[in-house]
């Protein structure tokens, strides 16, 4: 301190000279200036690394959101790529689906005709049968009461009865060259 107080008294003594002429005295002016870089020194020292610090990290940090942000814009531009290819491959399955299913029922509606067409078939057939099978019982039974009546009135018309071995070759025979 001994430095600042004679530095003091000896500008209370200087003559005004070029700095005295502006009002300013000189020996505070450089007391100033090294106060001010002292000042500077300090603030250099501790201040400005940590500010500069704090700057650095928030650039960081805001570089880092952009980043962030850039990635889920892609991400969610490819999330919505994938969704498109997801419903058209959905879209494309559930064609194929009502497709296979369209076939599936034509298929299925097919067999059943053709089940239904031979049940039908064989319906008609044992139909069939079973006529051709009651014509030919009704024919024997016919035969054999044609055979009783040729027999009676051929009884009748002789006269005398014949024998039944007899009357039915008899018969027989006369019907055959009928046919």
């Amino acid at each position: 301190m001994n430095i600042l107080t004679q530095f003091a008294a000896e500008t209370a003594t200087a003559d005004a000279g070029l700095f005295g002429a502006l009002g300013i005295d000189w020996r505070l002016l450089i007391l100033q200036i090294i106060a001010f870089l002292i000042l500077v020194f300090l603030l250099g020292k501790f201040v400005y690394p940590w500010l500069m610090k704090q700057v650095d990290e928030r650039a960081a940090a805001i570089e880092k959101a952009a980043e962030a942000a850039t990635a889920a814009e892609k991400a969610a531009a490819d999330t919505k790529e994938q969704v498109a290819e997801l419903l058209d491959k959905a879209r494309e399955e559930a064609a194929e689906i009502v497709e296979t299913a369209q076939l599936e029922s034509a298929e299925l509606l097919s067999i059943t005709e053709k089940k239904a067409k031979a049940t039908a078939e064989r319906i008609a057939a044992d139909a069939k049968a079973q006529l051709d099978k009651d014509v030919a019982q009704a024919k024997a039974v016919l035969f054999d009461e044609t055979l009783q009546l040729v027999a009676l009135t051929t009884e009748k018309l002789v006269g005398a009865e014949l024998t039944a071995k007899i009357d039915e070759n008899h018969i027989r025979k006369t019907l055959k060259e009928q046919a």
